[in-house]
């Protein structure tokens, strides 16, 4: 990476180390460096509360096949949606567009190829996170635990894990947004940009590491985990307020968003904005905390 004039060239190699036809890439790593850093965060939180040894562990466990999981089935549902002209005959309606997924199922399973969705992947904690309660944490009748009790401890740490993710999408050249004339424009050599975008793979880092000062500051200091769901929604509206207006400038994913008014980004992110509306006015109507 080089200074130049009023942009950045970036032309960092994804792949850490080479060896064979493959190697070791920065993606992969920051993927697994998040998850590890989120297990700590949980470690600190559940030790703090008196919550049994083995509750981390479990959480862990869960968490990284619900969100892996999540984020690969996402987007193979939400973005492989492709135009041809031969569409399928579904009753009176001829479908223009076709996802190689529904075809080819097993092709899932190639998640070495690319392809996971942050909004996948939050649906995949949501589940995730309500089996384990219903499997595990439920039956310890010491703490009242529910969906939103593991959230509002889990989101603390997803948000380091989201800021590694990003990191990992700057290192892969993707994922950024229009042309800018700001001075910290990068262009993207490796994914054959001439012009300056938006690296707005840094931009989402700085409000992953926003929310996450946020939501420390406010287990730690103001212990509003006593106030169910606080901590979760204050989360949601920080991560998925500033990601619709980020959709804004950033490129679109795939060719079937050009037309539309929100993008996929948009639209996926307006349910997790509502749940956080309703857990905060929900919470701030508590009569005390509890």
């Amino acid at each position: 990476m080089e200074q130049l004039l009023a942009y950045i060239t970036w032309d960092v190699d994804p792949i850490l180390l080479h060896f064979g036809n493959g190697g070791i890439r920065w993606y992969g790593l920051l993927w697994a460096v998040g998850i590890y850093l989120c297990y700590m965060v949980q470690v600190k939180l559940y030790t703090h509360e008196g919550c049994p040894k083995e509750w981390p562990d479990k959480i862990f466990i869960w968490m990284t096949l619900g969100v892996i999981i999540g984020a690969r089935i996402g987007h193979c549902w939400f973005y492989e949606w492709h135009y041809t002209n031969d569409p399928i005959q579904l009753f009176a309606w001829n479908l223009h567009y076709r996802n190689p997924y529904i075809e080819h199922p097993f092709e899932l399973l190639k998640i070495w190829e690319g392809g996971l969705s942050s909004h996948g992947g939050g649906i995949g904690l949501v589940v995730a996170a309500w089996g384990l309660n219903k499997v595990h944490f439920s039956k310890d009748k010491k703490f009242q635990t529910s969906l939103v009790w593991i959230f509002d401890r889990l989101s603390i740490g997803i948000c380091v894990t989201a800021t590694c993710i990003r990191l990992g999408n700057l290192m892969n050249s993707e994922i950024y947004g229009g042309p800018t004339d700001f001075p910290w424009g990068f262009v993207f050599v490796r994914d054959g940009q001439t012009v300056p975008c938006h690296p707005t793979q840094i931009y989402e880092m700085l409000y992953c590491i926003t929310a996450f000062v946020v939501t420390w500051l406010m287990y730690w200091k103001g212990q509003c985990y006593k106030r169910r769901g606080l901590i979760f929604g204050v989360f949601l509206e920080i991560i998925f307020v500033t990601r619709f207006l980020l959709e804004f400038i950033k490129n679109d994913q795939e060719a079937f968003e050009a037309n539309m008014t929100l993008n996929m980004g948009q639209l996926l992110s307006i349910p997790f904005i509502i749940w956080g509306i309703y857990l905060i006015i929900h919470a701030c109507r508590q009569n005390s905390v509890s």
